[in-house]
Parts: C-alpha cells; sequence; structure tokens
C-alpha cells in the first residue's frame, strides 16, 4: 500500500526499499508507540457498549 500511496504522488519506490524502511525504522517507531501513556488530549469514540441486565445482553 505504501508503494501504490507514494506512486500517486510521483514518487516511484520499489517493494524492496519499502521492506528495507520496515526493517531499519519499524521497531524504533513500534518502541516510541508501545512508550507513549495516554493523555488527556486522546479521544476514544465508543461505537457499541453490551450490558448484562439480570443475566441478558443488552
Amino acid at each position: 500500500m505504501v508503494e501504490d500511496m507514494l506512486l500517486e504522488r510521483g514518487i516511484v519506490v520499489s517493494y524492496e526499499t519499502i521492506r528495507r524502511w520496515g526493517r531499519k525504522f519499524g521497531s524504533v517507531y513500534a518502541k516510541q508507540l508501545r512508550r507513549k501513556k495516554p493523555s488527556r488530549e486522546d479521544i476514544w469514540h465508543l461505537d457499541e457498549v453490551v450490558i448484562s441486565i439480570a443475566g441478558r445482553k443488552h
């Protein structure tokens, strides 16, 4: 998908280049995501709620 997205913008890269970027920067990016603590500015949208009342799901 990344290759196609870049191609739409006129940037030609090969699948191998994307794979190399993933190997080089992927672990660093994943570590940053794991370290990030939730903040008050984070927004969560709740689509569905299932609750049990008297043993019946609503």
